[in-house]
């Protein structure tokens, strides 16, 4: 009997049921699990209820929201209760045999950065952390998952998670993206188009011409964006260009047992002829650089673009939301953002900070001198000490731009690094929500390239008015 073409998400969701409900939510067996500071709870439930870690051999740990960017050590981190936190969970990972990547420790960074460069996240896994970004990993082609605290305690305990069954959707790029446009332009487009809420509840897979055309970078970042759509997750099919990324990584499977999961993998992206709940269409080569003029992701123009009218917008709630974005953001209707002044620029997160994304930031810096007070700050200590290795601190550095320490930063303000109230910021990071980034904070998204381009002229710019003239 020939087999109902499945999705890439209905392949992974069935191969882990291990009991459905009659609501259709399911229990999944969880294949890594990852800790970041921040995570003390889960373990005081499990000790409450007199139990242990089921499975620290599949449960990872890592210092990043509260890691400092100047010095790196524990004894960096000028705030106690900060620093309590950090000692926390390295006391818990330690009594517990799980495997943690903390302060000093070259493994160390954003875990949305390391589990991928590591090789632990993996094509067809299904993976959890009480953050909301965890579906950054769907990149490489896993169901990957944010949950809350309770939720992953019981995953600490047994290795399994109820889980409501989301829809499917499905985002086919046609095209290529053009010059001076990457993978967060096209993840903010998206955004634009299908709303804060427009994925709510779904698995979305992304597909097409210009999504195969990415490299890994480009394809986290799209997962991880997505989430801003009240997505549930994100996938892409995993195809050549991740098994040539994963192939070696010190977590991933090597030698024959490389191989046969590659053989595995094959079999995972999305039969012909399966059926999405949703989808929609859009063309790359229509795209150009994106940028954020509110306080919501999906409030987003084309950086030659004006700042919209509430009197335009599609329901009085949309518009009273717009009206109150605008006073947070000191911007009027129809406002050009093109040449607006900028106070900070930072490129870091767990959405723009891999070592594809500096080379993209640096090749704009080469040659150029900030204007504006900007930061760099690494996804990982690996990638930082890769960046060094090609020189792309020395460009930074030799603008004025300071070159930091891995760790979230100043994407939520957790550990310190804060942009001051009024201040104008144009962040590589994936939220501008009001205070996300320090009380009256003004952020606007944009690739890296663009925060580049802001860093070296002083305000908002096409950086495609600089790649001409860019030092190669």
């Amino acid at each position: 009997m020939r087999e109902t073409p499945r999705t890439l998400f209905e392949k992974i969701w069935d191969a882990h049921t291990v009991a459905t409900d009659d609501d259709g939510s399911a229990l999944l067996y969880i294949d890594r699990h990852y800790l970041q500071d921040g995570s003390p709870r889960k373990f005081t439930l499990l000790e409450d209820r007199g139990l242990q870690v089921r499975r620290p051999d599949l449960t990872f740990a890592v210092h990043d929201h509260y890691a400092p960017t100047l010095g790196g050590r524990l004894s960096d981190v000028s705030d106690a209760a900060a620093r309590q936190v950090l000692t926390d969970l390295s006391r818990h990972a330690r009594e517990n045999g799980i495997e943690i990547f903390e302060l000093g420790d070259r493994r160390q960074g954003i875990i949305h950065v390391v589990g991928p460069e590591l090789g632990i996240s993996l094509p067809g896994t299904t993976i959890i952390a009480s953050d909301s970004h965890t579906p950054t990993h769907g990149g490489l082609g896993a169901f990957a998952i944010g949950a809350g605290a309770g939720e992953c305690a019981g995953v600490l305990a047994t290795q399994c998670c109820w889980v409501a069954r989301p829809k499917t959707m499905r985002v086919s790029v046609d095209g290529r993206l053009p010059p001076g446009t990457s993978a967060k332009d096209l993840a903010l487009a998206v955004l634009g188009r299908i709303g804060a809420g427009g994925a709510s509840g779904h698995a979305v897979e992304f597909a097409g011409p210009a999504i195969a055309a990415l490299g890994v970078s480009g394809r986290l970042t799209l997962c991880n964006m997505i989430v801003e759509s009240g997505a549930r997750t994100g996938l892409i099919a995993p195809d050549d260009t991740i098994y040539t990324y994963l192939e070696g990584r010190p977590y991933a499977p090597a030698s024959a047992a490389f191989d046969r999961a590659v053989a595995g993998w094959r079999r995972l992206p999305t039969d012909p002829g399966a059926v999405f709940d949703r989808e929609i269409s859009l063309d790359a080569a229509t795209l150009g650089p994106m940028i954020s003029w509110g306080t919501s992701p999906d409030q987003v123009v084309p950086v030659g673009g004006r700042v919209p009218d509430p009197a335009a917008a599609a329901s009085a709630e949309q518009a009273a939301a717009w009206r109150a974005a605008l006073g947070y953001m000191g911007l009027a209707p129809g406002d050009a953002l093109e040449g607006l002044k900028v106070d900070r620029v930072f490129i870091g997160s767990c959405t723009n900070a891999r070592l594809e994304d500096l080379r993209e930031a640096a090749a704009v810096v080469r040659g150029r001198t900030a204007k504006t007070r900007a930061w760099v700050v690494p996804g990982s200590t690996a990638v930082r000490a890769a960046a060094e290795a090609e020189g792309l601190h020395t460009v930074f550095k030799d603008a004025g731009i300071e070159w930091r320490q891995s760790s979230c930063s100043m994407c939520v303000a957790q550990n310190g690094d804060k942009v001051e109230p009024g201040e104008r910021c144009i962040s590589t990071t994936n939220r501008n929500f009001v205070g996300r980034q320090g009380a009256g904070a003004r952020t606007h998204l944009a690739s890296p390239a663009l925060a580049a381009a802001a860093a070296v002229t002083g305000v908002i710019t096409d950086v495609r008015r600089l790649m001409e003239g860019a030092s190669r």
